[in-house]
């Protein structure tokens, strides 16, 4: 549960972020008229996401073993796919998200009411879609025959609602970047779960093999039904019987994914694209006799 409740603060403080943004944004700019349109693309993004949520639930139940299988394998790379990227989008734009909305904004206010609609419904409808899906995987993958799963989905997007509104009216403070770095990592523990489950769903599928050849089995030692196989099941996605396969997939994503998205922003490659760039400044000033500062 405390795993679908991450996802579901992570990605709806996201979307609530970008929402008070631009409302806050209208508000100060006295365009209030335009708050209207804003609303109509939000509530088509939401109505979007659920639309595509609820077609992934039910759609699914038609198919057959295999097939339910299959798509619920595929699916779930997709999702560890698209929140890897999100995840690490986010940690590097998070800094600069209020300007570049406000330029979205600015440049949508110009053209009319049609192209503030689509600049809600982009801005809040991508984070929809990869929330649905990726919640869906995760329940998927989570799922005990409760609705525990679906709760904490559900909580986790109350409390980035309640969150993004006591950021809009400066009721709260927090660093954004440190809070997605450190919710960021969380997420890449949970989708390496997910991708994990993706995996043995596509071996039932008989997409791949080696369903039979498992790394280990604690079932004895930790019974999937007792309180703290629940809780591992819950928080990591954790199978007590895992295939090879699976566990290899799982450390080939989880290591190296987290070494990369823990690492000093600004390292590497980006650093060397900054010299890069300030080389070619300094050379551009002498050229022109210019001396840069400092």
């Amino acid at each position: 549960m405390f795993g679908n409740y991450l996802i579901g603060l992570r990605e709806g403080l996201e979307a609530s972020l970008v929402v008070c943004i631009l409302i806050a944004y209208l508000v100060k700019t006295g365009r209030r008229d335009a708050l209207r349109p804003i609303w109509i693309g939000i509530g088509v993004a939401v109505a979007l996401a659920l639309a595509f949520g609820a077609g992934l639930t039910f759609g699914s139940q038609e198919l057959t073993f295999e097939a339910q299988e299959l798509l619920g394998g595929s699916l779930s790379i997709v999702a560890v796919v698209l929140v890897t990227w999100m995840v690490f989008w986010m940690r590097r734009t998070a800094r600069h998200l209020k300007t570049e909305l406000h330029g979205r904004l600015d440049a949508a206010l110009q053209m009319g009411t049609g192209a503030l609609v689509a600049t809600a419904f982009l801005a809040v409808g991508r984070e929809g879609l990869e929330t649905a899906l990726f919640v869906w995987a995760s329940v998927r993958a989570s799922s005990d025959g409760t609705h525990a799963p679906l709760i904490g989905v559900v909580l986790g997007l109350l409390t980035a609602v309640f969150l993004g509104w006591l950021f809009y009216r400066g009721a709260l403070k927090i660093n954004l970047a440190k809070f997605f770095t450190w919710t960021g990592g969380m997420l890449v523990v949970v989708a390496a779960g997910v991708l994990a489950y993706g995996v043995h769903d596509l071996q039932e599928a008989d997409f791949l093999g080696g369903l039979a050849n498992k790394a280990f089995d604690v079932s004895a030692t930790i019974p999937p039904d007792s309180w703290y196989g629940t809780l591992l099941k819950g928080v990591f996605n954790f199978q007590p019987d895992p295939t090879v396969l699976q566990v290899t997939v799982w450390a080939l994503y989880l290591v190296p994914t987290l070494a990369l998205f823990l690492a000093p922003v600004g390292s590497g490659a980006s650093k060397r694209v900054a010299k890069q760039k300030a080389t070619e400044t300094d050379e551009k000033a002498e050229a022109t006799g210019v001396e840069t500062a400092g």
